[in-house]
């Protein structure tokens, strides 16, 4: 029997999934069985779109069609958060099994604070985290770093410190730090964050600490949760997956590669916020008047609600038809969300006006949170 704080080898017994699935399919099998057995009524995946550097996120019913969102997106940068409270308020009875990253845990818990979402309708499938890549600075990447036709490419991964990517004729690596030193890589709220293994997640799920002849074969799954162990050993007594005792030193390697992740985002995020040090609040000041007011940002923030929030429509501090806003537009919204902002990036990602606002809204979080909390960012669970 399973229990909180166990760590199993975990693959899928069905060979097709085995096949398809990254690191033995134990994620896709997992869901697969959950949504068969009636522990959830849906899942919510990402599959690819047109080509690796599209992600589209799918709710899906029939067991049979989870197996076509196996494998992992790199160049996908999407938050699952607010998909699934809108799936939520839709199906008042619904339980939803969702693969989540870091930052989309951290925006359910967020949400939930906010009585937003019930976690108690969730089955989160958490995954470990090294960072996302934009998708078109991916294809640049590739063409000019890589010199292969971004077309061609029909698998990438981020794997022992490189991205590594494969394609007709051929496969190709290079070093996450010279890529990021050239101004490519990952995004740069991936860079900063801190939460790489989603231990608030019923399961924890990834490839590091998988040794011996199970490297690449199986999946390192952490139970976080009463519920992920309850799935993991139905699953397991139904035959969905086979499972085996973490390897001891795949334990001890695993450790190492998160506090070797986490030493990295550190890293970042002195570099980035000592940048804005002398002068934060002038350098939002300046940055901020290309704002052409799209609410993107908004709209896209798991934890702001605009009308909530009043950030839209005419108010004493937002004027309707003002363009660029008022600098009280951002700063209120920096204001209400600087002890909640999660550092999932998706205002940077989506401003047209490439406003770097992940970058204050995280720094604002940060500083606020050193005067209470000193340690902050020390722990594998803080963003």
């Amino acid at each position: 029997m399973a229990a909180k704080g166990d760590m199993f080898y975990v693959w899928a017994a069905d060979a097709d999934v085995l096949k398809k699935g990254e690191c033995g399919g134990a994620i896709t099998a997992l869901q697969q069985y959950a949504l068969k057995s009636g522990m959830v009524d849906a899942v919510l995946a990402v599959r690819k779109g047109q080509d690796i550097y599209d992600a589209v996120p799918v709710f899906i019913t029939n067991p049979d069609e989870v197996a076509e969102t196996a494998g992992s997106l790199h160049c996908g940068t999407l938050l699952l958060s607010k998909l699934v409270k809108q799936y939520l308020d839709s199906n008042k009875t619904a339980r939803l099994g969702v693969t989540v990253k870091g930052c989309d845990t951290m925006g359910l818990i967020e949400l939930a604070k906010r009585n937003a979402v019930d976690m108690d309708r969730l089955l989160l499938l958490g995954v470990n985290c090294g960072g996302s890549v934009s998708p078109v600075l991916a294809r640049k990447m590739i063409a000019e770093k890589f010199e292969v036709d971004p077309d061609v490419v029909h698998k990438e991964e981020i794997d022992k410190g490189q991205f590594i990517i494969e394609y007709e004729g051929g496969h190709k690596g290079i070093s996450i730090d010279d890529l990021e030193d050239w101004g490519y890589g990952r995004r740069s709220n991936c860079r900063r964050c801190l939460y790489k293994v989603p231990r608030q997640a019923d399961l924890a799920c990834g490839n590091w600490g998988v040794i011996g002849d199970k490297a690449g074969k199986a999946t390192f799954v952490e139970v976080c949760s009463e519920k992920g162990a309850n799935l993991l050993d139905a699953a397991a007594k139904a035959g969905a997956v086979a499972t085996g005792p973490a390897n001891p030193k795949g334990i001890e390697i695993r450790g190492k590669v998160e506090n070797a992740m986490l030493k990295l985002g550190n890293k970042w995020r002195k570099k980035n916020f000592e940048a804005l040090a002398s002068d934060l609040w002038g350098t939002i000041a300046s940055e901020t008047g290309r704002c052409i007011k799209c609410y993107s940002c908004i709209e896209n923030c798991p934890v702001c609600f605009p009308v909530a929030e009043g950030l839209r429509g005419d108010s004493r501090m937002v004027t309707s038809g003002e363009v660029p806003p008022n600098p009280m537009f951002h700063l209120r919204r920096f204001a209400h969300i600087s002890d909640s902002c999660i550092n999932c990036g998706q205002c940077e990602e989506l401003c047209p006006m490439e406003i770097p606002l992940a970058l204050f809204s995280h720094a604002i979080r940060t500083e606020g949170d050193s005067v209470f909390e000193p340690k902050l960012g020390k722990a594998p669970y803080t963003n």
